[in-house]
């Protein structure tokens, strides 16, 4: 059945339409927190946290569905914030995670208008075949199939319209709608400071031309890399708004199942994921901070396929360095150490509650399961978000206004989240300790503790 090129989803492209829908986003969720805040005063405090619960719940839940809806850069931010757990609320943030999944694609003409514009023709001028039917939907483009006059099977990524001219007016909106709402857990500079982080990111993946060059860095990195692989730009059926890149195929998240992948080949994926973001990491100094599932693929030999460059972080030397002691210190359980990591990277605050030992000692146990010895660590059954989110409950308020996300480590903290979840996803069983010592501590590898190249699978 064809797409109605009047979809409502899609009548929200000026900064006028886009604010109004915001505004009554926020007049809503404001509404519902004050009723919240009066009902609160003839309820115990038990019968009022269920409700704060269900309120953000609801609240979440609001949310998602218009930026959902909304697409650009609210969208983008909702997929961050979802990704970024102590920003917001968990029963917010859990909400969010809907964004994460494939959204609905814009009608095909006005894609191909967007085409137009940006090439100067139309797609049936310029690829010998172009598919109308979207081969995926993002929030800031949508990816179509074609294959070039000269034979070559690619994949055109053209951003949607208006986004960038809406970036700013939506991106304080939805700021100014969070703060109505009472929803983000930071003091109000670390949120502006956040906020100017995540626009600076967005903007450059609005700038295709700059993933185009980000494209090129990769490509260059990874040249005759023995398991990443990662497609390469088709320059002149490409613009600022238009990416065409060779089309580079593997199986998603969702299909990494038996009888086509063994528990050794997951294994030693999710291996091979952890070691290939390790490296952009601390080697590289420019990793790929964007886990949406849909930017990855998978292969039955084990090899990996990376796409959508438009978000890369670039580390300084500094940042690498504190890092490497923070981890260093994590591992031998050096508590008192901690706190002054903490405060150099800025996520600890020098004006807030100072934690004792033992609570970085607890937090310790939590987050260094996976890396705490050599054993096989099982995500398929790990409960290390659920922890987390207990422990941040629990010390919430306690120590409110003594920590938030620094703009120069949260797109890392959201690399090492987002692929949590796809090694849980995955059902992963492997050790990284191996790994933290060559990559991060920068010791000699033990050979014998991990997965190598030569135990892969046959290819298929």
């Amino acid at each position: 059945m064809a797409q109605d090129p009047e979809d409502k989803r899609f009548k929200a492209t000026t900064p006028g339409k886009r604010f109004l829908k915001l505004a009554g986003m926020s007049a809503t969720i404001a509404r519902n927190v004050a009723s919240h805040k009066v009902k609160g005063l003839f309820r115990d405090d038990d019968a009022q946290a269920q409700s704060q619960e269900q309120l953000y719940a609801d609240i979440g839940r609001q949310i998602a569905q218009t930026l959902g809806e909304m697409k650009g850069a609210v969208m983008k931010v909702g997929q961050v914030a979802s990704q970024i757990k102590d920003m917001l609320p968990a029963e917010v943030s859990s909400a969010l995670e809907v964004l994460q999944k494939e959204s609905p694609p814009m009608p095909y003409p006005l894609i191909r208008q967007q085409l137009i514009k940006a090439l100067g023709d139309t797609p049936e001028a310029l690829f010998a075949e172009f598919e109308e039917v979207p081969f995926a939907a993002a929030s800031i483009g949508q990816v179509h199939r074609a294959r070039t006059h000269e034979g070559q099977e690619c994949v055109v990524k053209i951003q949607y319209p208006g986004v960038r001219e809406s970036c700013d007016s939506d991106l304080r909106h939805l700021k100014r709608a969070l703060k109505l709402a009472g929803l983000l857990k930071v003091n109000p500079e670390a949120v502006d400071r956040l906020f100017e982080e995540i626009r600076r990111m967005l903007y450059e993946e609005l700038d295709y031309q700059h993933e185009a060059e980000n494209i090129k860095l990769f490509n260059e990195y990874y040249r005759d890399h023995p398991y990443v692989l990662m497609p390469e730009l088709i320059e002149s059926v490409s613009a600022e708004t238009v990416l065409t890149l060779t089309y580079v195929p593997g199986d998603s998240l969702q299909q990494v199942k038996a009888p086509a992948y063994s528990q050794d080949t997951i294994n030693l994926i999710g291996y091979r994921l952890f070691e290939a973001f390790g490296r952009q990491i601390y080697e590289f100094r420019a990793v790929h901070s964007d886990p949406h599932p849909g930017n990855f693929a998978f292969r039955p030999d084990g090899k990996i396929v990376i796409y959508d460059f438009g978000a890369v972080k670039q580390l300084s030397a500094e940042t690498i360095v504190q890092l490497r002691q923070l981890v260093a210190d994590a591992i031998a359980g050096r508590v008192e150490e901690i706190d002054q990591h903490l405060l150099a990277i800025g996520v600890r605050q020098p004006e807030g509650k100072q934690p004792d030992p033992e609570f970085y000692r607890e937090w310790l146990n939590v987050v260094m399961g996976p890396f705490r010895d050599y054993q096989p660590f099982d995500f398929g059954r790990s409960d290390l978000h659920r922890k987390v989110m207990e422990r941040i409950k629990r010390d919430a308020i306690k120590y409110l206004g003594s920590f938030q996300l620094s703009p120069e480590t949260m797109y890392v903290d959201r690399v090492i989240s987002g692929h949590y979840w796809t090694m849980v996803e995955l059902g992963v069983v492997a050790s990284f300790r191996p790994l933290v010592d060559e990559i991060v501590l920068q010791q000699p590898a033990d050979p014998a503790a991990s997965p190598t190249a030569d135990s892969s699978p046959d290819p298929r």
